[in-house]
């Protein structure tokens, strides 16, 4: 059946993908929301449909951003530990690491009669534009907690337009 619309992915759906991305077994459980405060940086991905028009994005807490970014990479955890316990922002490695893992997590909103979306722009730290920082409070998302094996915990909110 074709919606043309985009949908949430299931919670298993991102385990896998996250488990097949890093080369570890990802964990993933029900978690908050994602909300950015000046004391949290968040990053986020912002997808688009072929129109430009954003149909999808993907928010990281600090912990999720970096700790998949490292795995990804094979950077040392203890890097990506500082990164998250003392930085508090991301290095421009992980940074990198991260557009990578935003990039092929698209694929979640590429279903059968959903329109196709690809990875437009990725904000990290405090600088998400209003009209973005507003699609986050939508109630049509999927919040999770997750561990990355050997790195640490973080938290993931996918939110469709």
């Amino acid at each position: 059946m074709t919606t043309g619309t985009v949908q949430l992915p299931a919670a298993k759906d991102v385990r896998d993908m996250l488990t097949g991305l890093v080369g570890k077994p990802v964990s993933v459980a029900p978690g908050a929301p994602v909300t950015p405060t000046p004391d949290s940086p968040v990053s986020v991905a912002v997808y688009v449909d072929p129109q430009m028009s954003v149909n999808a994005l993907c928010v990281m807490d600090l912990g999720a951003s970096a700790y998949t970014a490292a795995a990804l990479a094979l950077l040392p955890a203890g890097g990506a530990q500082d990164a998250v316990e003392e930085d508090k922002e991301l290095s421009p490695l992980l940074v990198e690491a991260l557009h990578e893992v935003v990039n092929v997590l698209s694929a979640l909103f590429n279903t059968p009669g959903a329109p196709h979306s690809k990875l437009d722009k990725l904000y990290t730290g405090g600088d998400i534009p209003g009209d973005i920082a507003g699609m986050l409070a939508a109630f049509n998302r999927l919040d999770l907690a997750i561990e990355v094996p050997g790195y640490g915990k973080g938290a993931i909110s996918l939110v469709v337009a």
